[in-house]
């Protein structure tokens, strides 16, 4: 078993939804050899240094999001999307710990191992970017610098502040959203990134 990092410690215990579902998958992580650390404020575990899943507490469920589960063989129909927009990460959802068997989600956590191993990558094809809404035009038109900072940034948060600003249906709210991101857009930060 790999050695429990005090930051993933410090997060189970005080979590203050889904502990016994945190540490039931947390266990079955540790125990095929992963190596844990807490990013995104989340506990991630990884292998080889390369980051495999994420345990997820959400309101109505605590996932285990793979990062590169679209490669996956479901053979137990439990792998789920993130969403419309996500092309590589597939989760398992659990509502109470006793849906947590662990041979299951040692099979997928095999898997995600496996893949690592192998090198394998997720192929998005030509994924086209998302449009760029016209207030975000607008805005590189008043703010040259605004506009390099954003070319400058990786081609994911990019997509990610693009998704953002496009999810508002009024005008107003997509200025108003480019306005309040526009700080860490300057500073080369993804909208997630602190």
């Amino acid at each position: 078993m790999t050695t429990r990092n005090p930051d993933v410690d410090a997060f189970v215990s005080g979590a203050k939804a889904w502990q016994d579902e945190i540490r039931a998958l947390r266990s079955i992580l540790l125990d095929a050899g992963l190596d844990e650390a807490l990013k995104w404020r989340k506990p991630c575990f990884l292998f080889e240094g390369s980051n495999v899943a994420i345990i997820q507490p959400f309101k109505a469920h605590c996932a285990l999001l793979f990062f590169k589960g679209a490669l996956f063989e479901d053979a137990h129909g439990r792998l789920r999307s993130q969403g419309e927009n996500t092309r590589s990460a597939m989760r398992l959802e659990f509502t109470a710990s006793g849906q947590i068997e662990p041979s299951v989600v040692r099979y997928y956590v095999e898997q995600a191992i496996a893949v690592e191993k192998a090198g394998l990558k997720v192929d998005i094809g030509a994924t086209r970017e998302p449009a760029y809404p016209e207030e975000l035009v607008r805005a590189f038109g008043e703010n040259r610098t605004l506009e390099a900072a954003f070319q400058a940034l990786t081609p994911g948060r990019r997509r990610g502040y693009l998704l953002h600003f496009a999810g508002a249906k009024q005008s107003a709210t997509r200025r108003a959203r480019i306005e309040k991101c526009t700080p860490a857009i300057l500073a080369g930060k993804g909208r997630h990134d602190r």
